[in-house]
């Protein structure tokens, strides 16, 4: 038996993780009172019951009780109820769109700014990020992709690194991404664009991509970034860094820059670490075939 608990920040996908949990037949309950944590594992934990894996959500709707938490946790590790600590997280510009769509008021900034309680939340749930066993970003993540990491863990039972590879390719005339962390430009290579056969395809399409890697130095830059990604990575989780976002960008983020940003997504994806792709411009100013 799995015993999940599910806590993170406020808006980064705690309800939907929870569903998802449902799903895939866990016994759920939300908001659970710190007081009745340590009764619920005994209850779940009773040899009599055939209980199935559980998942409880906790988080900062607890109020005072949460600086409970961690005597509650030692608590459980002492009678032995395994547990492991699933945390969802997103950066603060994120989580602020995500309060300003719904129209919802954050826990802790109900009479102030929601910047401010984001603030005090991240300081008084930091203990619970610090024991986690999985952390997932939720940042730049759809439904379907959040779903796909709770998979991983849940389902698949595979190795998982809480470390998250993104790579976008962009469009230099639509700026650069704002989360990037690391920004190659590959207008330096000839441009399909000024090819009529190609102007119309993406670098999804085979024509194009047999285009961009026809010349030695999309081979050779691609080795390169290659090196620096298989060094960068290791070091930047040894600092507690849990995500990494890779910008590759050309001039209209439609050729060149799919090309690539494709070939370092599927180099990357055989490594122990969660890796997605995005296209960010590809759609823009999309020119149709007759």
């Amino acid at each position: 038996m799995r015993f999940v608990i599910v806590t993170g920040m406020s808006g980064a996908g705690k309800s939907t993780t929870l569903k998802t949990l449902e799903d895939m037949g866990y016994f759920c309950v939300d908001n659970l009172p710190i007081q009745l944590i340590k009764r619920f594992a005994q209850i779940a934990y009773d040899a009599d019951n055939d209980t199935n894996d559980v998942a409880i959500g906790v988080d900062i709707r607890s109020g005072v009780y949460l600086e409970q938490l961690s005597e509650c946790l030692l608590e459980l590790k002492k009678f032995r109820y395994d547990y492991e600590i699933l945390f969802l997280d997103s950066n603060d510009d994120v989580l602020i769109k995500r309060y300003k769509e719904t129209r919802r008021n954050h826990p802790l900034a109900r009479s102030g700014r929601i910047e401010e309680g984001i603030k005090k939340e991240r300081s008084r749930i930091a203990f619970l990020r610090k024991e986690a066993d999985y952390i997932i970003d939720t940042t730049s993540l759809l439904t379907r992709e959040l779903k796909a990491e709770l998979d991983k863990i849940f389902i698949e039972n595979a190795e998982y690194n809480n470390f998250i590879v993104t790579v976008v390719s962009f469009g230099f005339k639509y700026g650069i991404p704002k989360d990037a962390d690391l920004v190659f430009d590959v207008r330096f290579l000839p441009n399909p664009y000024y090819d009529l056969n190609l102007k119309t395809l993406t670098g999804n399409d085979e024509e194009v991509q047999h285009f961009v890697m026809q010349y030695d130095e999309s081979k050779e830059f691609l080795n390169r970034v290659a090196d620096l990604l298989e060094f960068l990575i290791p070091n930047y989780i040894k600092e507690g860094k849990n995500g990494l976002v890779v910008g590759i960008g050309c001039t209209g983020g439609k050729h060149r820059s799919v090309t690539l940003a494709n070939w370092i997504y599927r180099e990357l994806r055989d490594l122990p670490y969660s890796v997605r792709i995005e296209h960010r411009d590809i759609e823009k100013d999309t020119v149709r075939r007759s």
